[in-house]
């Protein structure tokens, strides 16, 4: 494990996340769906902590760690970070938030990753808000964003919405 994400200890983690008994509600969407925008709003008006996952993957990957290059290669080619990866970082800026109450963006993104995420941390999400947009729609917004991210090329969007819509179909249909 790189030295950032291994530089908290896990049974601290958990146990202090434990202790703190926060509020989670994943946000979930294809890339460009909205996800941060609505975030945004509701951190204003309700006091939540917004953690993107791909926000602490990209700084990880930038920070120097053992674990950025491999977050890297993994990013450009639009696939998923091992789960234990991303859970660090998030449960690492949830202790470092000082809030109780978090909108976790982008995470999980399959079904192996939210089993992971309730096993290490002890904590069930409240809720999943999920943001509907067409394809189409989020890949015209993506393409015109021009933030200079890697993975907006039309190439690895397509892949990150295969990966991210297989996912909430599983989610949808088991909450019916």
């Amino acid at each position: 494990m790189g030295t950032a994400v291994g530089a908290v200890d896990n049974k601290e983690t958990a146990r202090s996340l434990a202790d703190l008994n926060p509020s989670v509600v994943f946000v979930l969407g294809g890339p460009g769906s909205g996800k941060g925008t609505q975030c945004a709003n509701i951190v204003k008006h309700f006091g939540y902590t917004h953690l993107s996952a791909g926000d602490l993957l990209r700084a990880e990957r930038n920070s120097g760690s053992e674990n950025g290059t491999m977050i890297s290669n993994m990013i450009k080619e639009g696939q998923i970070v091992p789960a234990v990866v991303t859970i660090k970082l998030l449960e690492r800026a949830m202790l470092e938030s000082g809030n109780d109450k978090f909108l976790i963006d982008g995470f999980p993104r399959n079904e192996e990753n939210r089993a992971a995420f309730e096993d290490v941390t002890k904590i069930v999400p409240s809720f999943v808000l999920y943001f509907d947009c067409s394809e189409e729609e989020m890949e015209r917004r993506l393409l015109s964003r021009n933030q200079g991210r890697e993975d907006d090329n039309v190439e690895t969007i397509r892949k990150r919405f295969c990966l991210v819509l297989s996912f909430v179909y599983v989610i949808v249909h088991n909450v019916e």
